[in-house]
């Protein structure tokens, strides 16, 4: 069994880099409200946001009288969810924990989800066992995961060829494939996915790229690793990714993001 610790305490640094919550602040959040209705959520039902960020997911699933703890390894990300569930005056547990090893015992929510977070975590065989462990027997598990050939894909795909990922660790983007993901929970319970689309909207490209290198952790340090020549290189080749992907055609940007839409319906009968 391979030893992630270490991509893991490098992944902790990376979010940290940036701001989630600005990042979610200028994201319409479709994906969350579609997720939630997906799930077919109830009042009182238990749901744990996995990898939670600042929580769009989570206060999505709170605004339906859910009961909701949201989980990341980011404290920071916890205390921006804590503070934005606050401002609409919804409750909001919040626990700093590794999708890879979670606290909770088996079988204590109604619902898990996660919304782009669990499918970074290395040790993907794990955090789909840990997922399907704390969720009841007849529960449901709804996962979103951006796909290897949609614009955040080709994002990554271009970091990398600048900083090659980690030796050893598996692409998230597989979570993004229909084939990975009944690899990972299929003969635990039914199993359905579908293609969607999140838009994203900018005033332009290159606010875009300069967006995304001030908050999005991962962007952030990648291009403080660079020199200044590489750095410039790596800039215009993200540029050129949002241009390839724009559909607006008058100066400004909206680019639809391609992802996965994974629920699982955990075999077995709910206790009592």
């Amino acid at each position: 069994m391979s030893d992630f610790s270490a991509v893991t305490r490098a992944q902790r640094r990376a979010w940290g880099l940036g701001d989630l919550s600005m990042l979610a602040a200028r994201t319409p959040p479709l994906y969350a409200e579609r997720l939630c209705e997906e799930l077919d959520l109830r009042a009182r039902e238990r749901v744990l946001d996995v990898a939670a960020g600042t929580g769009t997911a989570s206060i999505a699933a709170a605004r339906r009288f859910c009961e909701v703890v949201a989980s990341d390894f980011v404290p920071e990300s916890l205390e921006a969810a804590r503070r934005l569930a606050g401002v609409e005056g919804l409750e909001l547990d919040v626990r700093v924990a590794d999708a890879q090893d979670l606290p909770f015992a088996d079988g204590s929510f109604d619902v898990v989800m996660s919304t782009f977070g669990a499918m970074f975590a290395p040790d993907q065989e794990r955090v789909a066992a840990e997922l399907l462990r704390v969720v009841r027997p007849g529960g449901r598990i709804g996962l979103l995961a951006w796909r290897p050939d949609g614009v955040v894909g080709a994002y990554a795909k271009v970091i990398g060829r600048y900083l090659a990922p980690p030796p050893g660790v598996p692409s998230p983007f597989g979570w993004g494939t229909a084939r990975r993901v009944r690899e990972l929970f299929g003969g635990h319970g039914t199993l359905r996915t579908a293609t969607r689309t999140q838009p994203f909207r900018y005033p332009s490209v290159e606010f875009a790229v300069g967006f995304l290198a001030e908050w999005y952790g991962p962007a952030r340090g990648a291009l403080a690793a660079l020199g200044e020549e590489r750095r410039a290189a790596l800039r215009d080749d993200m540029a050129e990714v949002w241009r390839s992907a724009d559909r607006a055609g008058d100066g400004t940007l909206v680019a639809d993001a391609a992802y996965l839409e994974t629920v699982v319906v955990k075999e077995g009968r709910p206790n009592g």
